[in-house]
């Protein structure tokens, strides 16, 4: 389910309106984030399993000012599919044998020591 939240944030300048978007396109489940309104003073984020509440907690920490004025569900819309084209079917490749040699195995065995060190300490 996609959603389509809109949220008015306080942006004086370049500057914040880069921090904003900065903070909304790292937030969990944000796949586009766009400048809104005439003023260019809201953002529309689009995606996925998005918390509007938590996505303007966070832009209420790194700027001074956000709140939310829509939150909506988008519903996606049916592609109109043409008839499809009959194509010739895929042309198979004539088989390759590749054969491997296996690697021999080098065999390691762990001998204790058969006499203890005379120092116990260790």
């Amino acid at each position: 389910m996609k959603q389509k939240i809109i949220l008015k944030v306080s942006m004086h300048c370049s500057k914040c309106r880069k921090k904003a978007l900065k903070v909304a396109a790292v937030a969990y489940g944000v796949t586009s984030v766009a400048l809104h309104g005439p003023e260019k003073d809201k953002l529309m984020i689009l995606g996925e399993g998005m918390d509007a509440a938590c996505l303007t907690e966070a832009l209420r920490k790194k700027l001074c000012h956000a709140s939310i004025e829509i939150v909506e569900e988008v519903k996606d819309t049916p592609k109109t599919e043409d008839k499809p084209k009959k194509e010739d079917p895929p042309k198979l490749k004539s088989p390759q044998i590749i054969i491997c040699q296996p690697q021999p195995f080098e065999y390691y065995r762990v001998v204790p020591d058969p006499t203890p060190a005379p120092c116990t300490i260790m």
